[in-house]
């Protein structure tokens, strides 16, 4: 299989669900003559012409509603935003009318739309610009919310979505784009609400997502060498969320981590450790642990940015901790 990278997956994907469905577009900031901010979609302009590569105003707001509307009437809208932090104004497009218009008409309405762009910590963008936002949208019934971490996982899940009947909100990573792995040629799917044990172990659980899923992964190797087992399951789905996947790894492992680069309060990992709790607890040979970023806005300066994120060592002491050595 050839090698390339998450952003190529993510362009190929939305190339050959425009090729194989004439109602696939995209649209969004920069997408068409800029190539995307983030050279996502370089070339789809040339290829596809500006009826289905559209450059949008800057309004969220605004273009977030033209792709409901025109998912309702049967297209099926790519919405590109150049960072779900700026999702925040179209707050009530999304969870009110993309979310709740299916169930509101009965089922006469079906929004098939995928909102997609970067999520979370990139470098030195400041407070504005690093939300990590999945908890947010994870909470709310009608979403599907997507957050993966490989190019082959990116591009099967990113097909899946597009072909979805229901709202999807697909999370990138900027830092992730780079990224290399195989990714098969001809056409492929990853299914949507099944997660992905990355590396397999028998002392400790590890759960992660996106970007934590490189850096728990990085820890499991360097755990083996002391001795530990860990086995780390990548959600690549947070809403629908596998919880089996992990109830079953923790009645062989009898531990849990889970690796948030949210804030604690409130975030994604509380929320997954409060799903699984009820399932796992008889099992269980220590309380559930949590490793999120730090409780205070994200600060521009690099090494303060770097320093509150988790990282390696930390998924290290943590699991130390949880394993009682």
């Amino acid at each position: 299989m050839p090698e390339i990278s998450l952003r190529e997956a993510l362009r190929s994907a939305m190339v050959e669900e425009m090729e194989r469905d004439e109602n696939v577009f995209l649209c969004g900031e920069e997408v068409a003559e800029y190539n995307g901010a983030y050279k996502v979609s370089e070339g789809m302009l040339a290829k596809f012409g500006p009826k289905r590569v559209i450059d949008t105003p800057i309004s969220e707001t605004g273009f977030a509603g033209l792709g409901i509307g025109a998912a309702m009437t049967g297209l099926r809208p790519i919405v590109e935003f150049m960072s779900w932090s700026f999702t925040f104004v179209c707050f009530d497009q999304i969870v009110n009318n993309a979310a709740n218009v299916r169930y509101m008409s009965g089922g006469q309405y079906k929004v098939p739309i995928v909102f997609r762009g970067g999520n979370g910590f990139a470098h030195q963008l400041g407070a504005t610009h690093s939300h990590r936002t999945e908890a947010l949208w994870a909470r709310i019934p009608g979403l599907i919310v997507i957050a993966p971490a490989t190019p082959y996982d990116a591009k099967g899940l990113l097909k899946a979505a597009i072909r979805s009947d229901d709202p999807v909100c697909f999370l990138e990573s900027e830092k992730l784009l780079n990224d290399k792995g195989e990714v098969p040629e001809g056409d492929y799917t990853v299914p949507i609400g099944v997660a992905d044990i990355k590396r397999t172990g028998s002392d400790v659980t590890i759960v992660c997502w996106s970007q934590t899923v490189r850096v728990c992964l990085a820890a499991a190797e360097t755990l083996a060498a002391d001795g530990i087992s860990a086995e780390v399951i990548d959600l690549r789905t947070l809403r629908p969320l596998d919880k089996q996947c992990i109830i079953d790894s923790v009645a062989k492992t009898h531990r849990l981590l889970i690796v948030d680069e949210d804030w604690p309060y409130c975030g994604m990992g509380a929320g997954i450790m409060a799903e699984v709790y009820e399932q796992v607890f008889d099992n269980l040979d220590a309380p559930i642990a949590r490793l999120c970023a730090d409780d205070a806005p994200i600060p521009f300066n690099h090494y303060l940015e770097a320093d509150m994120r988790p990282n390696a060592t930390k998924v290290i002491a943590k699991v130390k901790e949880i394993c009682y050595r």
